[in-house]
């Protein structure tokens, strides 16, 4: 159940560490479930109270684990094979696979997920009729009622060469009944069986793993990504769930100016409260058996989500979701006449921008406009063909690559989007639009009036929205939920998550008065209560990163003078540097101080990567092998024995009361 607002959290200090980073003599290719009981025991040494977990979903061959093809089923990368019943006849096979993999800094996610899994079918192969009949593998098949679509959605996925279900000849209609007709199948039988016990024997372990967490005195805290896949089994499978028209995303900002298209579909809210939220409740459910407390991904997104339609590549024409219109009855109101409606709702291309990037040729330019434009009378002037929905329309166009891109930059240059017919929401960027500029300032200022009531209607949407699903969420486990919150957020974040004591998230070096000259820090110690604290996240760097290479330590020696006698300079970085930055935090109000391990690491320069961005564990804005794919320096055992690290470490612990 949710605590209770006037609850008094328990205040401590632990860290944050992705399996696959943790490093034993008998991990292979990448940390594993198992992993976490020496982890734990290293960490109640030091004095730390809490691990906290990136998704530990399966997240088929993604690296990221943010894009899950599950909601419930584990990643095989974190299997231990050696640990296996079945397994007593692959010791060489076994030691193989972590040999090839042992002497890496960081591992290639791929690899180890397809040497896994090519040993785990060989070693299932061996026993497959006994454990077809096994009766604890039936009876935990019958307990996870995801485990059938699952299994089916892999299985396929196989046949089809990690091919998107989007793109198979069959099992994209009707898939309940497809699922059931798969599964019955004795031809598929064992394949099926195969995922299954892959599954089973994951739970066990991370069960195990889990259970000497908490024996250990530690919160294992877990983190639930708020979107799906497209190519997921949830999607294929419950389509109802889910808005397949529309793609989540973030709008325009000084680092995006397009915004953010990160092609998960949004959910349909109606149809998930229809089934009282049986499937988000079942997730929850799922994450409660192994974890203590759970990071809510993206918490804005229970607010409201920016929605992009699908097939638009950026997010620029993107809006809402809910969303308040405003209509062109309104508009009329207002008096703006269907031509002006045009005029700020429609592309309005004049021949010269695309001539000009096409050579200069007017007749040549008439005659690629004509593809896929209509030309206004005998202007000078077009429009886009009624056929043409989304940028994907021009891109897929038989025209010069030059003129695609511009007639898509022209594609974005609206006013107003209309989301539907006769009903319109302002662009993000209108101010930007030519139609805009083109306004008087009595028409701008009747607009934006206009906008300012429609945006109003809509906080108290999102507000209404967010208290209703959060808390039907929240109080449906027994876990403390903590949020993330970061960037600009509506009015109502705060106050929702406040009434419902979802802890919030304070980064320092982020969280400062930046509408103040000189842009001062946050004090920690004015951080709210119920809050979790750091200085470094998995998509930052680390705290020596970021003082060595983002110039952060004159700013911070400003704003936190080091003591009498500390020897501390903004252009280097050491243990004390370290020990300094960590106390800093652990000053904070914040119930939880969460500190990647990498942070506590540079309490000892003995574990310091010759480049600080190695130490990361992703960049944002970059698909490459580097990301998601960091481990420990040492293994787990030889951090254990540097007594120094540990009293070092049990002294920040200590320093958070």
């Amino acid at each position: 159940m949710t605590k209770k607002p006037n609850h008094k959290l328990p205040h401590l200090t632990g860290t944050a560490v992705p399996v696959s980073a943790l490093k034993t003599t008998e991990s292979c290719g990448c940390g594993e479930f198992l992993d976490l009981i020496p982890f734990a025991e290293f960490c109640a040494s030091a004095g730390l109270k809490l691990i906290q977990l990136l998704p530990v979903n399966d997240t088929g061959t993604e690296s990221s684990p943010y894009s899950a093809l599950s909601a419930f089923a584990l990643n095989p990368v974190y299997l231990r094979l050696q640990a296996l019943p079945e397994a007593k006849n692959y010791k060489s096979q076994i030691s193989k696979i972590c040999k090839k993999h042992a002497e890496k800094s960081r591992f290639n996610y791929r690899e180890v997920r397809r040497d896994k899994i090519d040993l785990l079918v060989k070693i299932f192969a061996e026993e497959a009729d006994n454990l077809i009949q096994d009766s604890a593998l039936n009876k935990w098949i019958k307990a996870h009622d995801w485990i059938i679509p699952y299994s089916v959605f892999m299985q396929k996925k196989r046949e089809n060469f990690e091919a998107s279900w989007k793109s198979w000849a069959d099992g994209s209609t009707d898939v309940a009944k497809f699922i059931q007709s798969e599964w019955k199948k004795t031809s598929k039988k064992k394949n099926h069986y195969f995922w299954a016990w892959v599954q089973m024997r994951l739970d066990e372990q991370f069960s195990m793993a889990a259970d000497a967490v908490r024996k250990a005195g530690l919160i294992l805290k877990g983190d639930i990504p708020i979107m799906m896949n497209e190519d997921s089994v949830d999607v294929w499978s419950c389509p109802e769930y889910f808005k397949m028209n529309l793609r989540a995303g973030a709008p325009a900002d000084g680092f995006n100016p397009l915004g953010q298209n990160w092609g998960f579909p949004i959910y349909d809210w109606e149809k998930l409260k229809e089934d009282d939220y049986s499937w988000w409740k079942k997730r929850l459910a799922s994450a409660a058996k192994y974890y203590g407390a759970y990071r809510i991904d993206h918490v804005l997104g229970f607010f409201r989500i920016w929605a992009v339609p699908e097939g638009e590549h950026t997010a620029a024409l993107g809006y809402t979701q809910p969303l308040v219109c405003f209509t062109a009855k309104e508009l009329d109101e207002l008096g703006f006449t269907p031509e002006r409606i045009r005029w700020l709702s429609k592309p309005h291309v004049p021949t010269r921008e695309i001539e000009a990037v096409n050579n200069n040729d007017y007749l040549g330019t008439h005659g690629l406009l004509h593809k896929i434009m209509d030309r206004i009378g005998e202007e000078e002037m077009w429009l886009f063909k009624k056929e043409i929905e989304t940028d994907s329309d021009i891109m897929n166009a038989d025209l010069p690559d030059a003129v695609k891109n511009k007639l898509c930059e022209c594609w974005r240059n609206r006013a107003i989007i209309e989301v539907s017919k006769g009903k319109y929401t302002p662009n993000w960027t209108y101010r930007d639009s030519t139609a805009w500029k083109s306004l008087s300032f009595e028409e701008q200022k009747l607009l934006e009036e206009l906008f300012e009531e429609k945006h109003a209607k809509m906080e108290k949407l999102w507000e209404k929205q967010a208290k209703s699903i959060l808390g039907e969420l929240t109080s449906s486990v027994d876990m403390i939920p903590c949020a993330e919150d970061l960037g600009v957020n509506p009015e109502s974040v705060p106050r929702v998550m406040k009434a419902l004591n979802i802890l919030s998230l304070r980064v320092m070096r982020w969280s400062r008065e930046w509408g103040e000259a000189g842009q001062p820090y946050i004090k920690p110690e004015d951080y709210p209560e119920v809050s979790v604290a750091c200085n470094s996240v998995h998509d930052s760097s680390t705290i020596r990163g970021w003082w060595l290479n983002e110039n952060a330590g004159e700013d911070f020696l400003k704003n936190f003078p080091a003591p009498e006698g500390a020897d501390l300079s903004p252009k280097t970085f050491d243990r004390a540097t370290a020990d300094f930055v960590l106390r800093t935090i652990a000053g904070s109000k914040s119930a939880f101080c969460i500190h990647p391990i990498q942070d506590l690491l540079h309490l000892s320069p003995s574990y310091y990567d010759e480049n600080p961005e190695n130490e990361r564990i992703n960049i944002p804005g970059s698909v490459t092998e580097f990301n998601w794919t960091y481990r420990l320096p040492k293994t787990i055992a030889q951090l254990a024995k540097d007594k120094a690290l540990i009293s070092a470490i049990k002294e920040i612990a200590a320093a958070h009361r």
